[in-house]
């Protein structure tokens, strides 16, 4: 079927009238008969039986003309109703439990929408914003493409904890206690540790740390008050920044518009 004509048979039976699918076309009568014409040769059906007199549709004409004008109800109905739709969030866990949860709150006294909230590593939540599985991720990417763009939150501050002060120098002599292959440990000595251990869970991280397992480098944001902890601050490794990242869209869609307002 060639769509593009469906406009001129749909104004046609609607009316019953090539003229008045016309004037609302601003087309020549002519070329609206020239289109159902088009449109009848596609499918192989004569939809419009014409005459000097009058236009009469033929069965297969009624009964295609009634499943447009179902499909254009359909159609609005889906476009002009509310976004209520359950919101999909990616999350890095970290940010999920010191930062994300209170801004939680806040939303939830203001909105009632649905929201399905994933834990997942950088790798992951990148993964997923491309394939759809997410309608937002916050993270410490800055991605900017065709398909998708971030938007920088704030800065993070990345400092080292330990139960005891550590010496800089010799890091590498202390066991480790990372998130990923990624963690910034790696970054900020030149030496490896033998001894790692790889927690995908942030505040698993900190009470390690805390209780003189090891030695980690954290946000700054994942500390508590009354944690009884060494923190030093790292001047030399580049703070990553928070981004929220989506689709691009050409007008902001509803959930997005509810969410920044909270942020």
């Amino acid at each position: 079927m060639d769509y593009r004509y469906v406009k001129a048979f749909v104004l046609t039976a609607r009316h019953l009238s090539f003229s008045k699918a016309a004037d609302i076309l601003k087309i020549a009568q002519s070329a609206v008969s020239r289109q159902v014409k088009l449109l009848e040769e596609s499918i192989g059906e004569e939809l419009i039986i014409r005459s000097s007199k009058k236009v009469v549709l033929t069965e297969k004409g009624k009964e295609f003309y009634a499943a447009c004008e179902h499909f254009d109800r359909i159609s609005n109905e889906i476009f002009d109703k509310e976004d209520t739709r359950q919101l999909k969030v990616g999350i890095l866990s970290g940010l999920l439990k010191t930062w994300f949860t209170p801004i939680l709150l806040r939303y939830y006294k203001k909105y009632n929408r649905n929201m399905h909230i994933h834990i997942g590593d950088q790798p992951e939540l990148l993964k997923g914003i491309e394939l759809g599985n997410f309608d937002i991720i916050f993270s410490t990417e800055n991605l900017q493409t065709d398909l998708v763009s971030s938007l920088k939150l704030f800065d993070e501050k990345l400092v080292l904890i330990s139960k005891e002060a550590v010496n800089r120098k010799k890091l590498h002599e202390y066991r480790w206690i990372v998130y990923s292959e990624g963690d910034n440990l790696f970054k900020l000595s030149k030496k490896r540790s033998e001894q790692i251990i790889m927690v995908e869970n942030i505040s698993t991280i900190v009470q390690l740390a805390k209780n003189g397992v090891g030695i980690a480098v954290i946000p700054d944001h994942v500390i508590k008050k009354t944690d009884s902890i060494v923190i030093e601050e790292l001047p030399g490794l580049k703070s990553p920044g928070i981004y929220m990242t989506s689709l691009n869209y050409k007008n902001q869609p509803q959930f997005l518009k509810e969410i920044l307002s909270v942020i």
